[in-house]
């Protein structure tokens, strides 16, 4: 299958985990991959490892929450690959407080890379994807649907994600550019590992994030973003695809 030949894709966050495995994928099925990341060795090695494979990449060094960051790395992507025709947007990080000991700066720099990063590489993306059409794929949440105890940063980020996406989608529908969002549960990433509880919480509390059937894996969500980036996907704008092992639509959780 080569449903990206010919095209040029940016990944963000594509140094490891979802972006990875996406970035992976995508180049897989013909794409011209970016392989972003703020970690440029991290980046680095992964279009090293596309191209070993026998795919086309290229590593940028980025930071999605610096708006001049992400308009110049746009335009270098531009240069180097071709007009990006493929936005995903997988970068993102964590944080775990009781929001009574939130700090003002984790709470900025959650909101900063999920929600503002997101919305500032749409932004320096679409001039090149309204020059022909193209599609943007945003990684939300389930927490972006539900609340998560100890996450009131990250799910506030990810409700926003959820909304940018259908505001984005309804904006471009006419003008030749598809936007959706895939909302993962628990995934097996290097990000969701370094989620730590605060002191004195237990692993009961967080029960009703918890599905039944476990967590996913990166390269079985990076099937779904795929398939959403695709021609395969036509039809579908502004949607929220849920990707978490069923607890959204158990309204949040399972009983135990």
């Amino acid at each position: 299958m080569a449903r990206f030949t010919d095209r040029t894709a940016i990944v963000t966050g594509a140094g490891s985990g979802l972006g990875r495995a996406t970035a992976e994928l995508l180049a897989a099925e013909g794409a011209r991959v970016a392989v972003l990341d703020i970690v440029e060795e991290h980046a680095q090695s992964v279009a090293e490892a596309i191209t070993a494979a026998g795919g086309t990449a290229a590593a940028f060094r980025s930071d999605v929450s610096d708006l001049d960051d992400c308009l110049a790395t746009v335009d270098a992507v531009a240069g180097a690959l071709g007009r990006p025709q493929v936005l995903v947007n997988s970068a993102g990080v964590l944080g775990s407080s009781r929001s009574e000991e939130e700090t003002a700066e984790q709470w900025r720099r959650i909101l900063s890379v999920n929600l503002d990063g997101t919305f500032f590489m749409c932004r320096a993306t679409l001039p090149h994807l309204l020059d022909g059409g193209g599609t943007i794929v945003n990684i939300a949440s389930n927490a972006g649907f539900m609340g998560q105890p100890f996450s009131a940063a990250y799910c506030a980020s990810k409700g926003g994600v959820v909304n940018l996406t259908r505001a984005l989608a309804v904006e471009y529908i006419a003008r030749g550019v598809r936007v959706n969002a895939v909302a993962p549960g628990g995934m097996r990433t290097p990000l969701t590992k370094s989620f730590n509880l605060p002191e004195g919480a237990s692993v009961d509390d967080l029960r009703t994030i918890m599905s039944k059937i476990g967590v996913s894996q990166p390269e079985e969500v990076a099937t779904c973003v795929a398939y959403v980036a695709s021609d395969d996907a036509r039809y579908m704008v502004g949607s929220i695809v849920n990707f978490d092992g069923g607890l959204v639509c158990y309204g949040g959780g399972f009983p135990q």
